[in-house]
């Protein structure tokens, strides 16, 4: 590691005022690993760990989640837990108890992939860590990479699994920055790698993550996250599922649908969320609604199973939610 100046933000403004000239530390999970493995290389550290880590319900029913928040305070939180139980499991089906502990939502969000060639500076190109050197995973170990949402330049997964359901949520990111305060929707905050996969968030240079704003929605308390992996624990998705809907005379009224483990960024399902709203839920609709979601899916010669693994888990989410015994 190259030497690093720390320095504390106590305030929201301060943390912009550095953000300008440094590199922002949350939790540390995933940047001092990255840090160790020579991938990241800053020179100045900024810890935003004193800003808001707030959990609260705002007037208009809206949960607001600081982004110094832990990711263990938010799975363990009463309102989390009650109105947006899909977030809650989305967030204990990462990493380890000890990790949660110190991982920040807002680092969650800026987390990036755990593909082997990113991290291995040493013998590998990346067109993600080195714009324009190449990409080493194309024709190497894929299993885990993108089946759609990819480019020649990048099919690099994104890891979180808080983020996906985040997605389906409909969840805002509050940014502050030296131009001032905007939002950005959650689906639009992570980049498709197209021929820049090195350029992976909406965030600027200097802009700091204020808060997770999530809307209330009677889909959220009806919902669910499923993980498929290579191991019971502490492994990212092949393909996840987060999913909420409400039913109305026998018919699916609202639904959200969002998956993990098969794009870049969490993959809201758009079409499949069409394709069912007015149906009877059946096995039936789940399939050709998956179908029509992953029918431009281009999967790689070693993760084509990804794309009947997201159908079958998809289907098997749904068939829960609509049960009658919910």
């Amino acid at each position: 590691m190259n030497p690093v100046t720390y320095q504390r933000a106590s305030s929201l403004a301060e943390a912009v005022r550095l953000a300008e000239s440094s590199q922002l530390l949350g939790g540390g999970t995933n940047l001092v690993d990255l840090m160790r493995k020579g991938v990241e290389r800053p020179s100045q550290l900024t810890d935003v760990t004193a800003l808001s880590a707030a959990i609260a319900a705002t007037d208009d029913g809206r949960l607001v989640i600081g982004a110094a928040a832990r990711n263990s305070a938010v799975a363990a939180h009463p309102l989390v837990r009650s109105r947006h139980p899909m977030l809650s499991r989305a967030i204990l089906a990462g990493a380890s108890a000890q990790v949660r502990n110190m991982a920040t939502v807002g680092g969650n969000l800026m987390q990036r992939t755990r593909c082997l060639y990113f991290a291995d500076v040493a013998g590998s190109r990346c067109n993600k860590r080195q714009p324009g050197s190449g990409c080493d995973a194309a024709g190497g170990f894929e299993r885990y990479h993108a089946i759609i949402g990819a480019s020649p330049a990048c099919s690099a997964t994104h890891p979180s699994d808080m983020c996906v359901a985040l997605a389906a949520l409909d969840a805002d990111v509050r940014i502050v920055g030296p131009a001032g305060k905007r939002t950005v929707a959650l689906v639009d905050f992570h980049r498709l790698p197209e021929d820049r996969p090195d350029q992976e968030t909406a965030l600027k240079q200097g802009e700091v993550i204020e808060a997770i704003e999530i809307p209330d929605a009677p889909f959220a308390a009806r919902s669910d996250y499923r993980k498929v992996r290579d191991r019971a624990s502490y492994a990212f998705a092949l393909v996840s599922v987060a999913s909420g809907l409400t039913l109305r005379e026998g018919r699916i009224d609202e639904i959200r649908i969002a998956f993990g483990g098969i794009a870049p960024k969490p993959w809201r399902a758009y079409r499949a969320e069409a394709a069912l709203r007015g149906v009877v839920p059946t096995a039936e609709a789940f399939k050709a609604a998956a179908d029509l979601e992953l029918a431009e899916a281009t999967p790689l010669a070693g993760n084509a199973f990804k794309i009947a693994l997201a159908k079958r888990t998809l289907a098997a989410v749904l068939t829960d939610l609509s049960g009658d015994d919910r």
